[in-house]
């Protein structure tokens, strides 16, 4: 948010300095024009050039208003003889500034429609202006002064206009393909991790299923002789179905592929695993203090879920902020996995990159979708004191159900 203030802040203080600048450049081509001295008395020059400029400094903000305020008083100050002869251009530069703004913001149409207005009455005020107000003027006192000379007044203002309004299609256009892209990337993204998650899912669910099958067969087979068996191969097959039925329950609401078939079965990384992962990150450098509180065992998805979150944010760290000292918790109760990932920022002053923090990056948003396919919360950002944090939230029941 302050950084989206401090860009709008710029961006308006910009605008008025540039305002400033048109409205001096405009009184001094009135106060000293190249042609005939204007009928209006010489210290108008300053209201006028104010009148002119305004709409430069606001441009932002009503883009389409002060384009027709723009053109309308270029027009109006023509027509009196209020303006420069021989520079009466430099009363349309508001208006040509003002509509590169309107072009990078309204459609090509309605853009393009300002545009042929804007150059329809310049060309008809310039005309009137020396059809009927320069004749009525005194003569330039210097003769070597440039002539006034309609063409090239109309010439320059119709240029300026189209050159504005061009740049300004082309940012647009611009800025309308790279949202598409980064929609386009955002969703591949999320395309590529459920995919990824489906293939986990189902090492897990066929592991699941082949202990379901193994334990059926052992009860079928000693259901006469030792009953005892029975009743505990039951039991896991009673605990194994509901985990695993809970599993593909959200992979059916999440996932539409389940992956490629033909890839070999790879081992499930689960809380056993993340000592690993915290000497693999202080091995790059970063010094990693690891937590783990179980209270129970986590369903396998579960555990899964916690392992890749807790890499992809380890990996972020060693990424954007190593070497630094990172702070990594995990809380295992029962009913929820509590995952906090802190770091303390790079020790050798260097901000963070840009994407480190972007909420389109692809790190964040598997993290994200593997909370969501819990019903889950996730939230990750820059500390103010400095430094990054990652916590998810990851509910579920005994069962592996979601809460």
């Amino acid at each position: 948010m302050n950084r989206t203030w401090r860009r709008l802040a710029g961006r308006h203080v910009a605008d008025v300095a540039t305002a400033a600048v048109v409205a001096l450049l405009v009184g001094y081509a009135i106060v000293d024009p190249p042609g005939p001295s204007p009928s209006w008395p010489a210290w108008s020059a300053w209201p006028v050039a104010a009148v002119l400029g305004l709409p430069v400094a606001l441009r932002r903000h009503r883009p389409r208003v002060m384009l027709a305020w723009a053109c309308a008083a270029g027009v109006l100050f023509t027509v009196t003889g209020a303006v420069a002869a021989g520079a009466i251009w430099l009363s349309f530069t508001p208006a040509v500034l003002v509509l590169y703004v309107v072009a990078t913001t309204a459609s090509a149409v309605w853009s393009a429609a300002g545009l042929a207005a804007c150059a329809l009455v310049a060309t008809s005020a310039i005309l009137v202006f020396y059809d009927r107000v320069l004749p009525g003027l005194a003569p330039a006192v210097t003769p070597s002064e440039m002539p006034p000379y309609w063409p090239i007044e109309i010439g320059v203002t119709g240029v300026l206009l189209a050159v504005a309004w061009a740049a300004g299609t082309v940012v647009r256009w611009k800025r309308d393909t790279t949202a598409r892209l980064v929609h386009h990337l955002a969703e591949a993204a999320v395309t590529d991790e459920r995919r990824r998650i489906a293939r986990e899912l189902h090492d897990v669910i066929g592991h699941s299923m082949s202990l379901i099958a193994v334990k059926a067969t052992v009860a079928n087979h000693v259901a006469d002789d030792r009953p005892e068996e029975v009743r505990a191969a039951l039991a896991v097959i009673e605990r194994t179905s509901r985990s695993t039925l809970a599993e593909i329950h959200r992979v059916l609401g999440l996932l539409r592929s389940e992956g490629d078939p033909r890839e070999a079965p790879a081992p499930v990384p689960g809380m056993a695993d993340l000592p690993e992962l915290a000497a693999h990150a202080r091995s790059a450098g970063v010094e990693v203090e690891l937590s783990v509180r179980e209270e129970g065992a986590p369903p396998a998805g579960v555990a899964l879920s916690v392992y890749r979150i807790v890499q992809q944010a380890l990996t972020n760290v060693v990424t954007h902020a190593g070497p630094t000292r990172c702070a990594v918790t995990v809380e295992i109760d029962g009913r929820a996995a509590v995952i906090e990932v802190v770091d303390d920022g790079s020790r050798h002053g260097v901000p963070p990159r840009a994407d480190h923090g972007r909420s389109g990056g692809h790190g964040l948003i598997g993290m994200r979708e593997r909370a969501r396919m819990y019903g889950g919360t996730f939230g990750a950002g820059p500390r103010p004191e400095g430094g990054f944090r990652v916590a998810a939230r990851l509910p579920y029941d005994p069962n592996g159900t979601p809460e």
